[in-house]
Formats: structure tokens, C-alpha cells, sequence
């Protein structure tokens, strides 16, 4: 049994991924600027869990944090995450970003904890050249989202380079399932054709993105915890194929019967209807297959299905209980 520190672990990743780790019998630490009720009601449950709040951009905090629990690896999923949510505080989500990982690095070197996995995203990459396109892609981000996610992996490997920690980056895409936390696709249109409502998006119909269920973002995240020896520092982990929004509409419409949801293409897709988005495509996970053995287990017809079964289950709650999510 490793103990694993999670940080952003109530966050809606972080915290699939610690409930992920403690299946499998590790012991996680599982750290956030605040922790949820929900992981408080899971570390009471669980002896394998300790709950710590810490701030990583409070230097202290995160120092006293990494010598009192002197874990064996970290997965780094703490950030200010999405193109629209970084836009509206650059500031803020570069101190978060970048300033918080280099506090985090820091205080791996001092503790002498080597690996991190850090949760990168393809919007490092900026415009995809290609329909389909590999590690070794130019990293040229258009968002400020992007731009600090990069900033994260090039100061890992500094870090790896001067002194010795193993900074291995996860590059995953528009990862999508239950509760997904923010109102984008397909968490829309799926909760507009469980609603029985008509929704009709006029823009960005064709914009090709490589959707990845949770749960396989997870899975590749501790394939490459797991793994011995890296010979690179950056995956893909991500599905291989790049479904537009409108296939995204269908894949809906198709799994509840009756539901109207429709794209058009007056214009490009825009985050949150704003921020114009970056040319996607597919993220080809060659080398996760090779080197971690990745293989995604959700096409995106079984992961809108797993979504919208959570989705109606959360729903039938509310209606019982008046609670809004």
C-alpha cells in the first residue's frame, strides 16, 4: 500500500480520483483549499483517508503539509480549471496555476517525494494542426487556461532536470461524466432532454473535440503513477476520436427518447458562448497505449448513456428531497 497525495481532492476530478485510489487499498492524502462536506464524510468512513485543507499558493501551508505526511507520489489535479473560468481571473488563476505548482514542486525537493502527476490538458497545445495530433505537437496555447498549464509542465521539468523529481503530465481533453461541475457539453444536453426541454445552440456545430468519459481520465492518470520508469513526461490520455458537438447532440438524442437537442453552425463554438475555442480534434494516445498500457473503456455513446443514468438518478433525488444541485 502507497500513501498518495491528491491535491484539488474535492474537486470533481480529484475527488473520482481519490475514491479511485482507496478502492484499490491505497492510503491518500487528499488535500484542498477546502474540503468538501462529502470527502469529510468520506474520511470519517475510511481509516486509508486523511483530509487535510491546505492552500498551495501559502508557501507555509504547503510545506508543513508535505513534511507531515511525506506521501510516496502525488497526483496534482489542484487548479483554476476551464478556458472561461481562467479568462475571467487571469490573475488569480496564475497564482493558483503556476505559482501553487511551483510551491508544490518546491516542497517535494525539500521532502524528498520525486514523482508528481500533474492533470495537463490539450489546451497546451493551442490550435490543433491536425485532425489527429501526438505529444509532440507544437505547444502554442491560445487560452489562459493553456498558457498556465504549460507553464506547470515546463516548470516540472526544471525541476526534473535540476533536481531529480519525476514530472510526468497527463494531457486529457473535455473530460465529461456525472456531476460534471460546470454547464457545458454534454452536461447541457443532457439535462435539457431529462427535462423534456428543447435546446437548440446555434453555434459551433463542427467543432471536433475527443470527449473522455471520467473514469478513463482516471484510469490513465494512475497508469502513469504506477509505472516504473518513464521514458517520456507527457501522455495523452484521452479516446482517440473526435466526435463534433452536433455527433454529441445525437448521441443524446439517441439515448432519451423524445429529446430535441440541435446544433447549428451559424458560428465557431465559444466557451460559455464568450471565449472563442482553440481548432481540437483527437488526441492520439499511441504512446499511452505502448508505454502504460492505457485503453479507454467509454466511446462516447456509453459515456452520454453512464452520464445521463447518473444524471436521472440525481434528478429523482432532488425531486424527492427539494434539493437543487
Amino acid at each position: 500500500m502507497k500513501k498518495i497525495l491528491v491535491t484539488g481532492a474535492s474537486g470533481w476530478l480529484g475527488a473520482e480520483i481519490v475514491r479511485t485510489l482507496l478502492a484499490r487499498g491505497d492510503a491518500v492524502v487528499a488535500a484542498d483549499i477546502v474540503i468538501s462536506p462529502a470527502t469529510a464524510a468520506l474520511a470519517s468512513r475510511d481509516p486509508k483517508l486523511t483530509a487535510v485543507a491546505v492552500d498551495l499558493c501559502e508557501w507555509p501551508q504547503v510545506m508543513s503539509l508535505m513534511t507531515a505526511q511525506r506521501p510516496d507520489a502525488v497526483i496534482h489535479a489542484a487548479a483554476v480549471v476551464g478556458v472561461i473560468q481562467c479568462a475571467d481571473i487571469p490573475i488569480k488563476a496564475n497564482r493558483v496555476n503556476v505559482e501553487g505548482s511551483i510551491n508544490l514542486f518546491e516542497a517535494m525537493r525539500l521532502a524528498g517525494v520525486k514523482r508528481v502527476v500533474h492533470v495537463s490538458t490539450e489546451e497546451t497545445y493551442g490550435d490543433f494542426l491536425a485532425p489527429t495530433i501526438d505529444e509532440e505537437h507544437p505547444q502554442k496555447p491560445v487560452s489562459v487556461y493553456g498558457a498556465t498549464k504549460l507553464a506547470v509542465e515546463h516548470y516540472g521539468r526544471m525541476y526534473s532536470r535540476d533536481h531529480g523529481l519525476e514530472c510526468i503530465n497527463v494531457r486529457t481533453c473535455w473530460v465529461y461524466g456525472p456531476h460534471l461541475p460546470r454547464p457545458r457539453v454534454p452536461r447541457t444536453f443532457i439535462e435539457a432532454a431529462l427535462r423534456g426541454e428543447p435546446l437548440h445552440v446555434d453555434d459551433g456545430a463542427q467543432l471536433a473535440v475527443d470527449q473522455v468519459y471520467i473514469a478513463d481520465t482516471v484510469a490513465g492518470l494512475l497508469l502513469a503513477l504506477d509505472k516504473p520508469r518513464h521514458r517520456y513526461d507527457s501522455y495523452n490520455v484521452a479516446t482517440g476520436v473526435a466526435p463534433t458537438i452536433a455527433d454529441v447532440a445525437d448521441a443524446v438524442n439517441r439515448a432519451v427518447p423524445g429529446a430535441r437537442i440541435s446544433v447549428g453552425s451559424l458560428g465557431p463554438y465559444r466557451h460559455g458562448g464568450v471565449v472563442l475555442s482553440a481548432t481540437k480534434g483527437a488526441l492520439d494516445i499511441s504512446r499511452a497505449r505502448t508505454e502504460l498500457g492505457y485503453e479507454p473503456q467509454y466511446d462516447l455513446q456509453r459515456g452520454i448513456e453512464a452520464t445521463i443514468e447518473a444524471t436521472r438518478a440525481a434528478f429523482a433525488r432532488e425531486a424527492v428531497t427539494g434539493d437543487q444541485r
